[in-house]
């Protein structure tokens, strides 16, 4: 115990110091807990993170809790309206690259086909933890490439299960395929009817009266309930913890409750993915490294290269080439179930020591490079394709004329918007956000969807001709930026802009702008009129 206390107190302590350093640099914090966990395996001796079972399952549980949030995001309505590109994408993906790296392995390992098919669809996975979280800190969950790259990591999520029966079946000596086939279904069965029931019948009363108690603590006691009775209940029929959680994500998302539980759960979940990439820098071996230096880098260009491929060549087929590639970039990466497989195989002797060690390192540096990739995917995807206008929701000449623009469709858009059709003034929207964007197409209002703070964007709606911007977000940054892109244009442009308070205008100052509304301050004069009149 105390042994595992100065190894938990070490990892934080060299985890906190890498990350300021790190920080400074703009490089994500996921690359600080790998880095840690490496230092801490050769500080005490620790391998693989098998060293210790116990920092091990902890550490899953990172994965759990980010699947979970994922989930309540995504109703079973939602899922299915995603179908292509969780069933059709990601089947067509697994398939290809799977049946690609398996005879590749053969080849390159030398290894007989059992344990070829099992490298070749293991590395076929691409990382969930990694490509959601960061998708979800910058936003681009909601884009075109975002939705792209869920779908397709939400099937190799659902394709872990039979990978894993795969592995069953190649070592088991007596069971026969069938008989295993036939148990798993009826595990799945069992499973999926248990949750469904529960989360019909069960969940939100379960809820109410949880939130009748009033109290914060038995609230978060009772999300963590949820949480990890169901990733047990999904791992005892023989699947993935992960699974279970997301399947009760997506039962809460149908509940009021679900933007509570998500900003309660972040911290946990932050903490624990924090500690499950810690646990993957521990399993990085440096002799096996120097020793097969260069094999790993071939290893690493093909299977990031042919993954990128063959995603790419799926997707341009429907969506535009910009999308298609950013989508390729931010999924060809090899992910952290893949370890789970190679574990699995390892132990049950489908691959030997060696082979695993090379896996597991090329594994590994593929998910340290895809922080960089996604952190610089727009300036990488310039390189290649310039921006497109061919996709449903992007201004592709609109036509306006002495109109105004609203960047946001937030609350305080929606109400500019609706005051705006009330006096009957040509407008149009950007908006960022791709459910935005659809609800205000459910409204039938002309919101495009798009990136204000980018040239192109705003000349696509024809801002010159504009009779005047208003930029209605909540993001100083953001803001700031719309600001300046709109000061570079040589005709003047006319911007009404939203800031929150005086130190939010200060930002502003140096621009020029002759409209900027203190939103603070006209709500306190509205108040205090209101008060005394």
């Amino acid at each position: 115990m105390d042994n595992l206390l100065i190894i938990l107190l070490s990892a934080t302590f060299i985890a906190t110091l890498l990350n300021l350093f790190l920080k400074k640099y703009h490089i994500p914090t996921i690359i600080g807990y790998i880095f840690t966990g490496t230092i801490i395996a050769y500080m005490f001796g620790l391998n693989s993170a098998s060293s210790d079972e116990t920092l091990h399952h902890v550490a899953e549980f990172g994965i759990v809790f980010l699947m979970f949030t994922i989930g309540l995001e995504f109703s079973i309505e939602h899922l299915m309206s995603m179908k292509k590109e969780v069933f059709f994408n990601g089947l067509v993906q697994v398939m290809l690259t799977g049946g690609i790296f398996s005879l590749s392995a053969q080849y390159f390992f030398g290894v007989e086909q059992k344990s070829a098919i099992v490298i070749g669809f293991a590395l076929a996975l691409s990382s969930t933890a990694i490509v959601l979280k960061i998708l979800n800190d910058n936003g681009n969950i909601h884009s075109i490439y975002g939705r792209k790259a869920l779908g397709i990591l939400l099937f190799q999520d659902i394709a872990v299960i039979p990978l894993l029966l795969m592995i069953n079946i190649f070592a088991a000596k007596s069971s026969s395929i069938s008989s295993l086939l036939y148990e798993t279904f009826i595990s799945a069965f069992i499973v999926l009817s248990l949750l469904y029931i529960i989360g019909k019948y069960l969940l939100n009363h379960f809820l109410a009266k949880v939130v009748s108690a009033d109290s914060e603590e038995i609230f978060i006691a009772s999300i963590l309930l949820i949480v990890i009775a169901a990733s047990y209940l999904a791992h005892v029929f023989g699947f993935t913890y992960s699974l279970g959680a997301f399947i009760a994500g997506m039962m809460i998302s149908e509940t009021k409750y679900k933007h509570q539980i998500e900003a309660d759960l972040v911290p946990f979940r932050d903490l624990l993915l924090g500690l499950f990439f810690v646990t993957i820098g521990m399993q990085i071996d440096i002799s096996i490294v120097q020793e097969y230096f260069f094999q790993i880098l071939a290893l690493l260009i093909g299977v990031m290269l042919i993954k990128a491929i063959v995603i790419f060549v799926l997707l341009v087929t429907y969506v535009n080439k910009r999308a298609a590639f950013k989508t390729a970039l931010s999924i060809c990466q090899v992910g952290e179930f893949s370890l789970a497989v190679f574990a699995l195989a390892n132990s049950s002797s489908l691959i030997d020591e060696t082979i695993n060690q090379i896996l597991i390192v090329t594994v590994v540096f593929s998910m340290i490079l895809t922080p960089f990739i996604l952190k610089n995917i727009k300036n990488i995807a310039d390189i290649f394709i310039s921006e497109e206008c061919d996709n449903e929701h992007i201004i592709c000449s609109s036509g306006f004329n002495d109109h105004i623009i609203v960047c946001g469709y937030g609350k305080l858009g929606q109400e500019i918007v609706y005051r705006l059709k009330k006096m009957n003034v040509t407008y149009l929207v950007i908006e960022h956000d791709i459910n935005l964007v659809k609800l205000g197409e459910s409204r039938n209002e002309p919101v495009f969807f798009g990136n204000a703070a980018r040239k192109s964007i705003l000349t696509q709606a024809n801002v010159e001709n504009a009779k005047a911007i208003i930029v209605a977000i909540n993001n100083e940054k953001k803001s700031r930026l719309i600001c300046e892109i709109l000061s570079s244009f040589k005709k003047p442009i006319n911007m009404i802009v939203r800031v929150a308070d005086y130190e939010e205008k200060k930002l502003l100052s140096d621009l020029k702008i002759k409209h900027i509304v203190n939103e603070g301050r006209e709500v306190a004069k509205a108040l205090i009129k209101e008060a005394l009149g």
